[in-house]
């Protein structure tokens, strides 16, 4: 066939977008029978009950272990933790989780890797959510497999702990069909926010890894790669130990795939994510180049000055979670944010206050001003300079109505569009009363094409989970203020850039609305 133009990481991008020309066609009933089940159980492995490392009792865990294990558990319950039972009308009820899921699907599974420590044998561990414990399902030497498939990564050689964040693709698949990869890449950013904020609660610092070789990943779990793929890696080190350490490359690229044969509906998710995996090729020579030859993101300029466009400084005082712990850690008012976080059903209508919008752009996009409360000052994202923000303003008290640009480094609003957009934003949003109703929506974009460029059509991981990783942040910081907060990942594609002036270069890779949550 002849060279189409876009890689398959872009046509799988057009491909899945939603028209309102075709939206209804592809709105099919769900098979309720069928419904996928958000917890995977092993039968056989050696149990470790995490629960009673989270009683209130401080005497108890003075000590190690009993102080170790208090970590990990409230590190694992702030990041992927049960934290509500709701009842159902279809008998089995629905657990909600500390990350917030699209549809409440939950592709996401949690495995711990042990080079072997006091506190956990060597081998693999998967979390089990339903009962907040580990199983041991491995019980032999895995580190060295580990680093082999991550290319030798620096990180690994100081490390003895490190989880592995996987996809159960059918788990969300299920409901939203091959549009579904943008969703479980999403819930993995919402996921990997948690762990980094969890980590400064427990004494950790996460190291993100995105570049690995997916085969390898995927054998050393005994993963069937058909059905659940490993999407990330998270070593962890003790967060006192490591203030030193050289910062080492999150993302690496993977292939760009233009010749591709027509793919029908129904298998573009499983195609891209074959075709965005870093390939083993037996030559680990060339792995190892294509690995130091990444540059670390450095900072860059904001990406859009609006000629003669209203500027709007946002700089700000910190949020204040509170006094740190004792021991230097993060304020408990985080943690117990983390675990009551609800994704909001509706707004009241009423503005939010430009202080108000101010603080959440501050919490989410300047972590540099938390540092004196425990947080960590340079999170672990895949390539934050790929990320746009634009925002639709349509009630914030004291900002004029429209859509503006987000300027992270110059800490500004640039408003591009005067109008409210309320009656827009309905239609933008599928006809969620969320988008009408807020007072902010927060779109995330990124360029494609550049990404591709950069990265390779594994880009498009990277692209979603770092948009999801922002949200959690706005999410967290919302709920926080006493706001209501809600993503949204079903969308008019295009149409938000000709509705909201958003440049066409810009793909909408997520949205956030924010506003007053209404009574019920």
């Amino acid at each position: 066939m002849s060279q189409p133009q876009l890689s398959i990481a872009q046509h799988y991008h057009e491909r899945t977008k939603y028209d309102p020309e075709t939206i209804a066609a592809k709105n099919k009933g769900l098979d309720w029978e069928s419904q996928p089940i958000p917890f995977k159980d092993y039968k056989v492995g050696a149990n470790f009950d995490l629960k009673p490392y989270l009683k209130d009792d401080s005497q108890a865990f003075t000590t190690e272990p009993h102080k170790s294990w208090r970590r990990l558990s409230r590190l694992l319950l702030c990041s992927y933790g049960l934290t509500a039972r709701i009842e159902t009308m279809m008998g089995s009820p629905m657990y909600l989780r500390a990350a917030p899921s699209a549809g409440g699907l939950y592709p996401a599974e949690v495995y711990l890797i042990s080079r072997g420590t006091s506190l956990l044998p060597r081998g693999l561990y998967n979390y089990q959510s339903r009962t907040h414990s580990l199983v041991h399902f491995w019980e032999n030497e895995v580190w060295l497999s580990l680093q082999d498939g991550c290319f030798s990564h620096p990180v690994l050689e100081k490390t003895e702990l490190a989880l592995v964040i996987t996809a159960i693709f059918y788990r969300s698949a299920w409901r939203y069909d091959d549009r579904a990869y943008r969703r479980i890449f999403l819930d993995t950013g919402h996921l990997l926010g948690n762990i980094e904020l969890a980590s400064a609660l427990t004494g950790y610092r996460p190291h993100l890894i995105g570049g690995f070789a997916d085969q390898k990943i995927n054998d050393l779990l005994y993963l069937n790669p058909d059905s659940e793929g490993a999407i990330a890696i998270v070593p962890l080190s003790d967060f006192k130990e490591e203030k030193n350490w050289l910062s080492s490359p999150t993302a690496l690229p993977s292939s760009t795939q233009f010749d591709y044969p027509e793919i029908p509906d129904g298998k573009l998710l499983a195609y891209l994510h074959q075709a965005t995996q870093i390939e083993v090729n037996g030559n680990r020579q060339v792995q190892q180049k294509q690995a130091n030859d990444v540059e670390i993101t450095k900072p860059r300029d904001d990406k859009y000055n609006f000629p003669f466009c209203t500027k709007v400084s946002t700089a700000t005082n910190p949020i204040d979670w509170g006094n740190q712990t004792p021991d230097g850690l993060a304020p408990l008012n985080l943690e117990n944010t983390i675990l009551k976080r609800r994704s909001t059903r509706g707004y009241n209508g009423a503005n939010l206050t430009v202080d108000e919008l101010k603080a959440l752009l501050d919490f989410t996009y300047q972590p540099q001003h938390y540092i004196n409360q425990g947080l960590d000052q340079s999170p672990d994202y895949f390539d934050l300079s790929l990320i746009e923000t634009f925002i639709a303003v349509s009630g914030v008290t004291d900002l004029e109505e429209g859509c503006y640009y987000y300027a992270p480094k110059a800490q500004e609003l640039r408003q591009i569009r005067f109008k409210n957009f309320r009656r827009e934003l309905h239609y933008l949003c599928l006809g969620q009363d969320l988008g009408r109703d807020a007072g902010v929506v927060l779109f995330h974009t990124a360029d494609l094409k550049h990404a591709v460029a950069k990265y390779g059509d594994r880009a498009y991981r990277y692209l979603h989970m770092d948009a999801g990783h922002l949200g959690q942040r706005l999410n967290l910081a919302a709920i926080y203020l006493g706001l209501g907060v809600s993503g949204i990942g079903g969308f008019f594609d295009d149409q938000v850039n000709e509705v909201l002036g958003i440049p066409t270069d810009e793909a909408v890779l997520y949205i956030t609305t924010l506003g007053r949550p209404r009574m019920t």
